[in-house]
């Protein structure tokens, strides 16, 4: 899975509507999946630098913590 980064600024000035809103769609499910994650006490799967990852509720909880206490 050694796939390279996708090139937002490509996307994001493409002719298509739909294709220029898709990364921002995209971050909106990541959330909504973070959100209900959290919700019911289960696991996120991911796919991070082609590993599957498991990440737990409990850290969610914690990374949005401290992403809330780093913001002024």
């Amino acid at each position: 899975m050694g796939r390279e980064p996708v090139n937002t600024l490509d996307i994001s000035t493409a002719g298509d509507p739909d294709l220029r809103v898709s990364m921002q769609a995209m971050r909106h499910a990541a959330e909504l999946a973070r959100k209900t994650t959290i919700q019911t006490g289960t696991h996120l799967v991911v796919v991070r630098n082609g590993q599957l990852l498991r990440i737990a509720a409990q850290e969610l909880i914690e990374q949005t913590a401290m992403k809330d206490a780093s913001r002024p």
